[in-house]
């Protein structure tokens, strides 16, 4: 398994250079990500908060300039931690986790990424704001604590068809002025792209199969 020639045929298939690539390391060790950082790859993708505080080396993210994203669901009780380690969250999704999050921000004077959750097909197992309550969301983020919400993110039901709910987080995104999309992962990252994503979410598509 070659990351680093799998990262670089993925590169090469996505002309726009305005897309951000996230590779999504979470599982995998720091040995096995080196390469991509040695290559000059700087944004990684983990699920959870633990497993990124055992993981990354703070003297090695300043040092190479890494952005780590947090893609997992955010536990209100690890907002200190994610605060300290993230640049980016794209789970946020509820007003309490906002809540925290802005209080944790002020006091570490760190100031973070945000990607609003949507839970664009409406899934009862998934995380990610209820459509009919998303709109109301993203200006309580926006306007009462001023996070700097920058997009939304949505993970579309497994086997239908994922277009029409790219299509629908773009309208929403549209609809509240956020320019950013983090849609698509290793099996449909190309559609998302014709469809508006600024980030794209690729983890077997780089480091294979997890175990």
């Amino acid at each position: 398994m070659d990351i680093v020639s799998n990262f670089q045929k993925i590169s090469n298939n996505i002309i726009n250079k305005n897309i951000t690539i996230i590779a999504v390391s979470k599982t995998f060790k720091l040995n096995q990500i080196m390469p991509l950082i040695h290559l000059g790859h700087k944004h990684f993708g983990e699920n959870k908060v633990q497993e990124t505080l055992d993981k990354w080396i703070p003297d090695l993210l300043n040092e190479k300039n890494i952005h780590l994203h947090l893609l997992g669901k955010l536990q209100s009780n690890k907002v200190d931690d994610a605060v300290k380690m993230f640049s980016y969250i794209h789970s946020l999704d509820n007003e309490k986790l906002a809540l925290k999050l802005s209080i944790a921000e002020k006091k570490m004077n760190r100031f973070l990424k945000y990607f609003i959750q949507v839970n664009i097909a409406s899934e009862p197992q998934k995380s990610g704001i209820a459509l009919d309550r998303a709109d109301n969301f993203i200006s309580f983020c926006l306007n009462e604590l001023k996070l700097n919400v920058i997009g939304l993110m949505c993970l579309p039901p497994m086997s239908v068809d994922p277009v029409p709910f790219f299509k629908q987080l773009k309208l929403i995104a549209a609809k509240n002025n956020l320019k950013d999309l983090s849609m698509g992962m290793s099996q449909d990252y190309s559609m998302a792209i014709e469809f508006g994503a600024t980030y794209v979410r690729i983890g077997s598509g780089i480091f294979g199969e997890r175990n």
